[in-house]
């Protein structure tokens, strides 16, 4: 890697320290230099938020065939199976090859420990350090790529725009911890930023998750895949003035019960989470609630050592979990669709991929099945490297390049001023209109009211936050847009004025291209070019 002013040059540039992006760095660290561009510390990602552990077909009475109805089940008519079954067959390479690597899954008795959650037919849960499965995963792919001397990590840059050059993207534009701007350019530019939980006023994603990824993927203008599928995750902590820290399911995978506030059990625990989530938001809207999660029946010893971070902060924020009911709501946690890839991690826009939770392809379909995003992470992270490294992307553009552009094919604003603080408000309208449950007229004034926030966000933002608030009105905008076109109830994707699935019009994937959302259909690959 070389660099000259304020450019840097390099083989492979990926954008996101997650799981998926730190597992294709190792794999691209074989055919050149990789430079892995991180918003935050390295180990700051929603991967290391993950507790619930990652689903794999390695106990003795699972196969993959069965992982993959139950991941077909799960996604309500929409997953795709061919990227459905490169998922549960890759996956237990996957997890023996970072187990190799020194990722310390549980065991017992010499065995891997599986535990079930929600939707799943078996136990296949795997966990390590009990409740750290994402932070450990984390932990080895990171100590990996500092072992590697072809892989150079850059923190604390927050990533702006893609640049695009002759209708190919060449690298990224951005912001240092100093705030000086920086370019990247690179042969192929792998994005794995991530999620885009802080749309919401509610959510278990830790504040990084602002959906730079997908925000700039569309103002490049590539295609954006089923956006109005967003996961709420049912529990996640209900105390004020604390962070809605996840609960995990696998905690009612242990046999915990829901409670409303007259003390009744009122849903099945292990139920499809979208499902479970309403249930709770009935609850509480209709008077019953609050609502807490009660393991008080359980062996209070195994449940410390099952879950050593949860109980901690719980009891730092005042409850303990052994003696008392733990308060839970509702919370924005997983983005099912992203932008659009094949199966090998190929955006719509040459020299453009993406895997992980910023990537769409269809695995998860309407929605994701419990503990298999940290395995999506894995597979897909290494099959974008190989065809990264094999699609015979150009060379690094030369020092004295053609201008390159960063704002893609939509005007922007002018660049004077600032939007100011929008943030909030649009967390709030985003919570009422694209949360649990929609509507077509509460949807259209959202649309509207996005549409004329994205009119006023300059062309080049200044900082961080503005950056940040650019991105999160451009995905908002395009979940809107997605939860608009989809007329039907399908997932995690409710409409009140259409509650009922409707496969004649919509038994298919939403692809957002461009402005115009419109049905693909299951199975057929995103249409890429490398």
């Amino acid at each position: 890697m070389n660099g000259a002013d304020d450019t840097l040059r390099t083989d492979f540039l990926v954008l996101g320290s997650g799981i998926a992006g730190l597992r294709a760095a190792v794999g691209l660290a074989r055919q050149g230099a990789v430079l892995v561009v991180t918003k935050d510390q390295p180990s700051e990602s929603n991967t290391g938020y993950a507790q619930g552990g990652v689903a794999v077909a390695l106990g003795t009475d699972d196969d993959t065939h069965l992982h993959l109805d139950d991941t077909v089940k799960a996604g309500a008519g929409i997953v795709s199976s061919a990227a459905a079954r490169a998922l549960v067959e890759e996956g237990p390479e996957r997890i023996r090859e970072l187990a190799s690597w020194g990722a310390r899954f549980d065991r017992e008795g010499g065995r891997y420990h599986f535990t079930r959650e929600g939707a799943h037919s078996r136990n296949r849960v795997l966990h390590a350090l009990g409740d750290a499965t994402g932070w450990e995963m984390v932990r080895a792919l990171l100590e990996k790529a500092h072992r590697t001397p072809a892989i150079a990590v850059r923190s604390f840059a927050c990533s702006i725009d893609l640049l695009v050059q002759q209708g190919r993207v060449a690298g990224c534009r951005f912001l240092d911890e100093t705030g000086a701007e920086t370019t990247v350019l690179a042969r192929a530019t792998l994005l794995a930023t991530g999620g885009a939980g802080r749309v919401f006023a509610e959510t278990t994603n830790p504040p990084v998750a602002t959906g730079d990824g997908v925000a700039m993927a569309l103002r490049a203008g590539a295609d954006l895949l089923d956006m109005e599928f967003v996961q709420f995750h049912p529990t996640a902590l209900a105390v004020e003035g604390a962070p809605r820290f996840l609960i995990s399911e696998a905690v009612r995978g242990e046999g915990a019960y829901l409670r409303n506030g007259t003390g009744e059990r009122f849903t099945d625990e292990l139920a499809a989470r979208d499902q479970v989530a309403r249930a709770i938001a009935r609850e509480n809207r209709e008077g019953r609630g609050p609502v807490g999660l009660d393991v008080r029946h359980l062996d209070p010893e195994r449940v410390r050592a099952r879950f050593p971070r949860i109980v901690a902060t719980c009891r730092r924020y005042g409850v303990d979990p052994t003696t008392g009911l733990v308060p839970v709501t509702p919370a924005a946690h997983y983005v099912m669709g992203g932008v659009a890839t094949d199966l090998h991690g190929r955006a719509t826009l040459p020299g453009l991929y993406a895997a992980g939770e910023v990537a769409g392809t269809g695995v998860h379909g309407a929605n994701r099945l419990a503990s298999n995003s940290l395995l999506e992470g894995l597979v897909f992270g290494a099959r974008a490297a190989d065809a990264m490294a094999a699609d015979g992307n150009v060379g690094v553009p030369a020092k004295q390049s053609p201008p390159v552009q960063g704002e893609g094919s939509r005007e922007r604003g002018s660049g004077e001023g600032s939007l100011g603080s929008i943030r909030q408000e649009l967390q709030r309208r985003c919570w009422d209109a694209l949360g649990l449950e929609r509507d077509g007229p509460a949807l259209a004034d959202l649309h509207r009211w996005l549409e004329g926030g994205r009119a006023k966000t300059p062309g080049r933002p200044p900082d961080r936050t503005a950056a940040e608030d650019r991105n999160l009105l451009d995905v908002a905008w395009a979940m809107a847009a997605s939860a608009r076109f989809r007329e039907e109830s399908r997932g995690a994707h409710y409409r009140r004025d259409f509650p009922q699935p409707d496969d004649a019009r919509f038994r298919g994937h939403t692809l957002l291209d461009g402005e115009t959302p419109r049905l693909v259909d299951v199975d057929s690959p995103v249409p890429v070019s490398a």
